[in-house]
């Protein structure tokens, strides 16, 4: 490791969290509401969101939904034609959870490429799994359900500008095997842009885009299978005791309910879980913090909730507006449980 400053002793192991899942299945706003019951930064671990730009297709999240909770590893390759090895990812990652440790918070891994991942957590070199002690979520929605929510969210991202954010980079000839123009939605519009600059008749530029769409719509869905398999062979082959949580149930419900069904089938489980692998010592100040984090909440209306409320939208409000009205009972529930 660099110089970070922190020391890895034979005798004690850096507790690390993984939020792992199937693309638009929840793992970024899952990590977050877990920062901010623990003290914690959030780590990505999805290669495609390392480079920088195109923030709509590859899905990161925007400030206001990090809710104050430092993010790491978005954007920082620059360059749009590089490659970012497992090699590189790994070294990038085990840094910054040194610098995460050094202040004294936990890491949430969150992403969903998960080759570099395992290539990050069974690296022999390494030695991580002598070095970490890792929980891993794996937030998981039923396949037909979550094809039907990838739909609606791709329509939603064309109406934030998907189209526009990828014409900016649009460059005749480009090679979409590199780079961030492997991201699903770059390489399907590329017969659209290249009709726009030949000035194709407007019926059938129409008929290109739709087809693009349609396309980002069934890769984005392979994707989503393939990280499925993936993650079974995880658990099934190499034997990672992964947690699975539920969230078909959040997909399949809106408003009040939706925000109801995270609470309990999503975001109390998962709390459990984190909680009962942090120590005793953690457990104490995190006790402290949680404590004055869902009181800072509790004047958020819950009017203001149900009205807002959109699961999976990049403008969706927070999810801590649920943890604020549920916040005194669910802290009983812990005070209880670790007494």
């Amino acid at each position: 490791m660099k110089d970070s400053g922190v020391e890895y002793s034979s005798n004690k192991k850096h507790k690390i969290v993984f939020v792992l899942g199937s693309t638009a299945t929840g793992k970024s706003k899952l990590s977050v509401d877990l920062a901010t019951f623990f003290p914690s930064e959030i780590i990505n671990s999805d290669k495609i969101q390392f480079y920088k730009g195109l923030d709509i297709i590859t899905n990161k999240i925007n400030q206001s939904d990090r809710r104050g909770v430092p993010h790491h590893l978005l954007g920082v390759i620059h360059e749009p034609d590089a490659d970012l090895t497992a090699g590189e990812f790994c070294r990038l990652v085990e840094d910054s959870i040194a610098d995460v440790i050094s202040r004294g918070c936990l890491p949430i891994v969150v992403g969903g490429s998960n080759n570099y991942i395992e290539a990050l957590v069974e690296n022999p070199i390494t030695d991580f799994r002598s070095r970490f002690d890792c929980c891993f979520l794996w937030t998981d929605v039923a396949l037909p359900v979550l094809y039907k929510y990838i739909g609606k969210r791709v329509d939603q991202m064309v109406e934030l500008g998907l189209v526009e954010e990828v014409g900016e980079m649009f460059v005749p000839g480009a090679d979409y095997s590199r780079g961030i123009r492997r991201a699903i939605g770059a390489p399907e519009l590329e017969s659209y842009f290249k009709a726009e600059k030949n000035n194709e008749e407007e019926t059938y530029k129409k008929e290109l885009l739709k087809s693009a769409i349609h396309e980002i719509k069934e890769n984005t869905c392979k994707l989503a299978l393939r990280q499925f398999g993936k993650i079974h062979r995880l658990r099934d082959e190499l034997g990672w005791g992964l947690h699975r949580i539920d969230v078909t149930a959040v997909f399949e419900k809106s408003g009040e309910e939706a925000a109801d069904e995270w609470m309990n089938a999503v975001l109390k489980p998962s709390l459990g879980i984190v909680g009962d692998f942090l120590n005793e010592k953690q457990r104490s100040y995190q006790m402290e913090t949680m404590t004055k984090n869902r009181m800072g909440v509790m004047n958020n209306g819950y009017e203001e909730l149900k009205g807002k409320w959109n699961f999976g939208s990049n403008n969706a409000i927070g999810f801590g507006l649920v943890i604020g009205f549920t916040s005194l009972s669910l802290m009983a529930n812990w005070i209880l449980s670790w007494k």
